[in-house]
């Protein structure tokens, strides 16, 4: 779920070139290739920041829901915690089909309205969902279905693109049969989301945000695209952060 810095700049100004396809259509043409990406930003940073507040929380023996778990990117680091359970759910069939192609006693739900109907109350100890928030359109709806569906004292990590870069234009893309493709995304303030699960009990318990810095120059670099760099420098283009309900501030 993510795109070059670079081909952000590119589509930002040509975005009538797109086209632009739900997530669900969307994932299921990018399954194919989607976990052959060397050198990708968005991933990088992304391993980065999940890897830094994933290793903040107790997962051993917990049972963790993947919303939006694509093809299990970030299971092998999970399952090196040893949680409880592992259950993956996402809007794409082809991107659970890959999935479960690696971890072939994987439990997976394909979401179809964000309201985890199907879903007991109560069930998970934690949900971590990376890359995905921006796809749904009706987050506030989602967010308290999530609250539904974990424990009393469940707690949340959620990493995605800054809305400060959707804000101005910034598209997820990919090539499929030689033309670019977008997938639909939706721009929620990380007020908005901090506000709703607060609302619901969660307090912050970490949140962080990665920008354009010396530390990534070197993508930019590799693609000739240093004005790109120089333009963008300092500019917020990735955010996590951690909740958790039901108990007092340390």
């Amino acid at each position: 779920m993510v795109t070059s810095v670079r081909n952000f700049i590119k589509h930002r100004f040509f975005s009538r070139h797109l086209a632009e396809k739900n997530s669900a259509e969307a994932y299921d043409l990018w399954s194919a290739n989607y976990d052959a990406q060397p050198g990708n930003l968005m991933l990088d940073l992304d391993e980065i920041l999940f890897t830094n507040l994933l290793h903040k929380t107790e997962i051993q023996h917990k049972s963790v829901a993947d919303i939006g778990c694509g093809t299990g990117r970030h299971w092998s680091k999970i399952f090196q915690l040893q949680p409880q359970s592992l259950t993956g759910f996402d809007v794409s069939q082809g991107m659970l089909d890959k999935l479960k192609e690696k971890y072939p006693a994987a439990h997976i739900h394909q979401i179809k309205d964000d309201l985890f109907a199907s879903i007991p109350d109560a069930s998970f100890d934690i949900i971590i969902s990376t890359l995905t928030v921006a796809h749904i359109e009706n987050l506030e709806l989602a967010l308290q279905a999530w609250c539904m569906i974990l424990k009393a004292q469940g707690e949340i990590i959620i990493t995605d693109f800054h809305p400060n870069l959707l804000a101005v234009g910034g598209k997820r893309t990919f090539t499929h049969n030689n033309r670019s493709v977008s997938v639909r995304n939706f721009v929620h303030s990380i007020d908005t989301i901090k506000s709703t699960l607060q609302a619901n009990g969660f307090r912050v318990i970490a949140e962080e945000e990665m920008r354009i810095d010396e530390t990534v120059k070197h993508y930019y670099t590799q693609q000739n695209a240093l004005p790109v760099y120089e333009q963008f420098k300092g500019f917020p283009v990735i955010y996590g952060i951690h909740l958790r309900r039901g108990d007092d501030p340390e």
